[in-house]
């Protein structure tokens, strides 16, 4: 029986010795690597944080004690040791263990985090709370390198020097976000990694230049990591700085843990880890290992589908138009690879644009080089899009401006959960004037609108989902301004779906019994609707459904039925949809018959409107 087996709360840790916490770090890394090669799931970062949640065990107690993790997806450890163990073969599933912190799902989990930066702002609030009501708790922050080009982190700091809570900042120190980090903030702290101290660090870290993840003057984009990360900066702001410390050595950690657990005042420990730390494959190709699928444990190769991807339609399309116009522009929020622009980074790095975590600004950047006469693609997770929201209403759609958002991962994105579920965009986006929204029914349509995109000189925004087609279907012929394709013939009842919908509806129309024939509408244009069409649907006498992979509340089929309204419709309309509530992980097929948007649900609603 090993250590961890052991390990029945997480308090037993506080009696291990550094050896035998050692020997329980190796255990937990083996533990990652058989469970996550079998259930996917963020891999690199949490074998990178073992040692450091361990020497946190060691001295806090997190029953009383609150922690958050910036994003979350690091936080597999500290799951395993706080009775999450036993299931953890359920991560990520329907009914099983988020892949980030989760309130309802443990005691120990203080805050829902699945975004970037906040988590400073978010014990700080914590802090000034135990304050407030004189309780006695200690509130820890776990925050990547990546995570400080978020704009968040410098306005939390700011604010908890002026006040000078008491609170741990541990700023785990990794050379990575998701793509490599990026920003100003990178060349100085470039320069801090030739000092003697930093490599004699680096050496003991085993982060030798051989390391692809480190290597020092990686490209301009290799870091975050700068001149910001010594005392100067932090201090400045009244916050205490120590480090570097080598984040693998269990000894140190627990040793310098202790001591700054006496100080009270705010702190930053800056430590130094690898992300993959102990897998060579995650190791080498820390990029690919930060998010996986299921996967073969002795080669790092993945087992899962092999089928073309809408993000890398998109970014091949980009490319080919790129090489056409040298006005076309990429910007990512370090989501190069996840967005598809592997290549068009290789081609043209003069016109890609990774601005780091910093949702806001990018959008605004892309609307300052609209105005002077390049065509900027902002390629965005849709759930992420969400944190420029003000920048897409005033800076690019108020002024008009020509910016193109390619908004990924819209719709279900299934196991990575409520954080992630890109369902909102419609809803936020249809509100704002002057923008027009598309939607691909199939693969082969997304390089089509994204030209038309290019050409119209307007805010678009494009919205494709996760993954690939579930069927293969004739792309669309021609993009003309407000016109819907149709995609069958029938009578009685239209359905109206955007997006990979249509693919549904149609493999629903195919299960029908031949007496229901309705006609299905691929509404390829979302804004602006396709009047004509409606005219035709109140004319001819439609009953009308409706299907979105999105809210429903302010969706495409609320607004379809607005406008009904208004031209005098009188038959039956039925808005296919989410609910109005947040939607947990589980596969996107499990997640869509939950909901009833499956192709059973839309078979029950064809034949009540038929």
């Amino acid at each position: 029986m090993g250590i961890l087996d052991k390990i029945s709360k997480p308090s037993d840790i506080k009696d291990l010795s550094i050896k035998e916490l050692e020997e329980l770090a190796s255990e937990l890394r083996t533990f990652l690597l058989e469970n996550v090669s079998k259930t996917g799931g963020h891999l690199a970062s949490n074998l990178g944080i073992v040692e450091l949640t361990l020497a946190l065990f060691k001295n806090y107690d997190f029953a009383k004690d609150k922690i958050v993790f910036d994003v979350g997806h690091q936080s597999y450890v500290y799951k395993i040791l706080t009775g999450r163990k036993d299931n953890f073969d359920t991560l990520r599933t329907k009914d099983g263990i988020s892949g980030f912190p989760k309130r309802e799902e443990s005691s120990y989990d203080y805050f829902d985090t699945g975004h970037s930066s906040n988590s400073i702002s978010v014990a700080l609030g914590m802090a000034r709370a135990r304050d407030l009501k004189k309780e006695d708790y200690e509130v820890v922050s776990i925050i990547g390198d990546g995570a400080f080009t978020g704009g968040m982190v410098y306005e939390a700091l700011n604010d908890l020097g002026y006040k000078n809570s008491k609170m741990l900042i541990i700023l785990n120190d990794n050379g990575m976000s998701i793509s490599s980090n990026v920003g100003g903030l990178t060349n100085t702290l470039n320069k801090f990694r030739l000092t003697k101290s930093y490599n004699n660090l680096k050496r003991k870290a085993h982060l030798n230049k051989n390391n692809p993840m480190i290597k020092i003057g990686r490209k301009v984009k290799n870091s975050i990591k700068n001149l910001f990360f010594k005392p100067m900066f932090f201090e400045s702001l009244g916050v205490r700085y120590i480090g570097p410390v080598d984040g693998h050595n269990i000894k140190e950690l627990n040793d310098v843990i202790k001591k700054i657990k006496k100080l009270n005042e705010p702190v930053v420990l800056h430590i130094v880890t690898t992300k993959g730390q102990g897998y060579l494959p995650a190791m080498e190709h820390p990029e690919k290992f930060h998010a996986v699928g299921k996967f073969d444990l002795v080669t790092g190769d993945s087992l899962g589908s092999k089928n073309k991807t809408y993000s890398k339609v998109f970014g091949e399309a980009l490319l080919d138009l790129a090489k056409k116009d040298e006005r076309i522009v990429a910007i990512t929020a370090a989501m190069i690879d996840g967005t598809g622009l592997n290549e068009f980074a290789k081609i043209y790095p003069n016109r890609l644009f990774d601005v780091g975590i910093t949702e806001g600004h990018a959008v605004t950047l892309a609307a300052g080089m609209a105005t002077s006469g390049f065509k900027p693609i902002f390629a965005v997770y849709s759930t992420f899009l969400q944190r420029g929201f003000d920048q897409i209403i005033i800076d690019v759609c108020m002024q008009n401006l020509p910016v193109i958002f390619a908004v990924d991962r819209a719709g279900l994105v299934g196991n990575d959960g409520k954080t992630h579920q890109g369902v909102f965009d419609l809803s936020y986006l249809l509100m704002i004037p002057n923008i027009q929204i598309l939607a691909p029914k199939c693969l082969e349509d997304l390089p089509k609108i994204l030209e038309y995109a290019i050409n119209i000189n307007e805010p678009v925004a494009i919205r494709y989902p996760r993954g690939g087609d579930i069927l293969k279907i004739k792309s669309i012929n021609k993009i003309t301004i407000g016109k819907w394709e149709m995609v069958s013939n029938g009578e009685k009842l239209v359905i109206l779906a955007t997006g990979k919908m249509v693919q549904y509806a149609i493999l629903a129309k195919n299960k029908l019994e031949n007496k229901y024939n309705p006609l299905i509408v691929n509404a390829v244009f979302i804004k602006p609707l396709d009047n004509t069409f409606l005219d035709k649907i109140i004319k001819e006498g439609y009953n009308v459904l409706t299907i979105e992979d999105n809210v429903k509340i302010g969706g495409f089929g609320e607004y379809v039925n607005s406008i009904l309204i208004q031209k005098g419709f009188k038959k039956k309309i039925k808005i296919m949809g989410y609910e109005d509530h947040f939607i947990d992980h589980a596969s996107v097929d499990e997640l869509l018959d939950l909901e009833n948007l499956g192709v059973d649900a839309i078979i029950n609603e064809i034949k009540k409107l038929y």
